[in-house]
């Protein structure tokens, strides 16, 4: 009979697989990201593409 996958087996599976390395750059990842998502507003990010646009030629309206 299999066991049933659940997140606490993952959770477990990646203590015993993971280097504490590995551990902390995915921790950092996930920091980042989240700062990235927190701090920059979707009209700063829109602005920026659309003047990285602009000045590599596309005409976008």
């Amino acid at each position: 009979m299999a066991t049933a996958n659940t997140v606490n087996g993952r959770i477990e599976r990646a203590r015993t697989e993971l280097s504490p390395t590995q551990m902390a750059a995915g921790a950092l990842f996930i920091a980042a990201l989240g700062f990235t998502l927190l701090f920059v507003q979707d009209p700063l990010v829109h602005d920026s593409l659309h003047n990285f646009r602009h000045a590599a030629g596309i005409a976008c309206h």
